[in-house]
């Protein structure tokens, strides 16, 4: 394969050319209530050709790699085609390298059969009680190889193992409609998603819980989100807005975010990180070959970086971040996350809620949206807090502000960092789900807009 793969582009008239082949397998069991709605087991073989020639870029992507030679021929055509002005790529070094991934249970190891029976058995569990009206359990696992050439000289080989679940429990009593949902998904083997059975439990016990508590008061409130929720909000919401390609070609947001200005408490560092092994957003280098690394977004209160690909370095004359990532062979890099995630500091969970008269406590997502600098998020389940204690279960609670107020409103970050990843992965540029990891601590944040249903 290298052979191959460094023969073809040596045919490359550009400034620039690199070739990415994808090899791999992957498996998927779905059952939606009492149906298994798919399983099987699926092979992939594929890959693409990039050339840069005066700016512009062709892109070939191929399922046969008897005709490489041809297809970079084609790519650099398409690339002369769009190309007229000067090519930018920030410097990189070369890089020869063989990654390998090493799990405790290899997903490879465990039959069909035996998938089956387990996601059979979680399944079951979630439908045994009266008052779940269905549910959803999803396992997916996949093995691949990529292998990366450039015509600078890089030649890398990344081996990846995923494996995760997602339990979903939906209960009805008559109009009313509530769900609890959990998923986990990294690079950390089959052994993730084993004895999960408890989580099976907490999950049909809070779509049940949720069916008996009150939409909460809208309004402003102290707010308290755990972990789940941070990660989420960092990602969604701060996380995008970091990515240089949106930044570069948005003058309203290159207005905003200026490296050196202030955007929260000094205790506030949000971190992008590539090179967190085992977590689902890891890889050691990005699609482009770059090695990935810990990148301070946000360090002390300052903003003081941003993610990049090669291109965005160049134009933005900034260094890369090895943010270059292509969800597949069929797609060309774009800057996306990987581990992205608030940093803990000292307070404890207890010490942020006593300090709390009237405000709200927020567990997990179900999802959200942003725009911008403004954001909408449900959280999955949420407590009321009186006098510093947690009380009542409330439902329906939607989060709602503008990102940059809501940084500078944070008042208290725990001290319970936790990274989580899982089978809902990223959408960008039509790419989804790109496999990323989000996390945090407990988090207090002030005068958070909450707009019941």
């Amino acid at each position: 394969m290298e052979k191959l793969i460094k023969n073809a582009l040596k045919s490359a008239k550009a400034d620039y050319a690199e070739i990415r082949i994808q090899e791999g397998v992957s498996t998927g069991i779905t059952y939606v209530g009492k149906e298994l709605e798919s399983i099987g087991e699926n092979n992939a073989f594929g890959g693409c050709v990039r050339a840069l020639i005066k700016g512009g870029w062709g892109f070939v992507a191929f399922n046969d790699i008897a005709n490489l030679p041809r297809y970079v021929e084609m790519a650099c055509e398409q690339a002369r085609f769009v190309g007229a002005a000067e090519s930018q790529l920030a410097p990189v070094p070369v890089i020869n390298d063989q990654v390998k991934t090493k799990v405790e249970i290899d997903p490879a190891d465990i039959s069909l059969t035996d998938k089956q029976a387990l996601c059979n058995k979680y399944n079951n569990m979630i439908l045994s009680s009266p008052q779940i009206q269905t549910s959803n359990v999803r396992y997916v696992d996949s093995h691949g190889t990529v292998y990366f050439a450039s015509t600078e000289g890089s030649f890398i080989v990344q081996e990846t193992i995923f494996c995760g679940i997602s339990l979903l429990a939906m209960a009805r009593d008559g109009m009313n409609v509530q769900q609890a949902y959990h998923s986990v998904g990294d690079l950390r083997g089959f052994s993730n998603v084993q004895n999960m059975e408890h989580k099976c439990e907490e999950v049909t016990k809070r779509a049940v819980d949720l069916l008996s508590a009150q939409p909460v008061t809208g309004g402003k409130y102290t707010v308290i989100v755990d972990p789940k929720l941070c990660g989420v909000f960092v990602h969604e919401a701060f996380g995008h807005l970091s990515e240089a390609d949106f930044i570069y070609e948005n003058k309203k947001l290159r207005e905003i975010m200026v490296l050196g200005k202030r955007f929260g408490i000094d205790a506030l560092s949000i971190v992008d990180d590539g090179s967190l092994i085992g977590e689902a957003g890891y890889n050691k280098y990005d699609s482009e070959g770059v090695p990935t690394q810990k990148t301070y977004l946000i360090k002390n209160g300052i903003l003081t970086s941003r993610l990049h690909s090669r291109e965005t370095a160049a134009k933005m004359r900034e260094k890369p971040t090895g943010n270059a990532r292509a969800i597949g062979y069929a797609h060309a890099p774009i800057v996306r996350m990987t581990s992205t995630y608030m940093e803990s500091r000292d307070y404890t969970f207890q010490k942020m809620l006593s300090e709390v008269d009237n405000g709200i406590y927020a567990i997990g997502s179900l999802g959200g949206q942003t725009n911008m600098e403004m954001f909408t998020f449900s959280a999955e389940e949420a407590y009321m807090i009186r006098h510093g204690k947690i009380q009542e279960k409330i439902r329906d609670v939607v989060l709602t502000g503008n990102v940059f107020e809501t940084l500078m409103n944070i008042d208290a970050i725990g001290n319970d960092l936790q990274i989580h990843g899982g089978l809902g992965g990223c959408g960008k540029g039509g790419q989804s789900p790109l496999r990323v990891s989000d996390g945090g601590p407990h988090v207090r944040i002030r005068n958070v807009v909450i707009g019941g249903r």
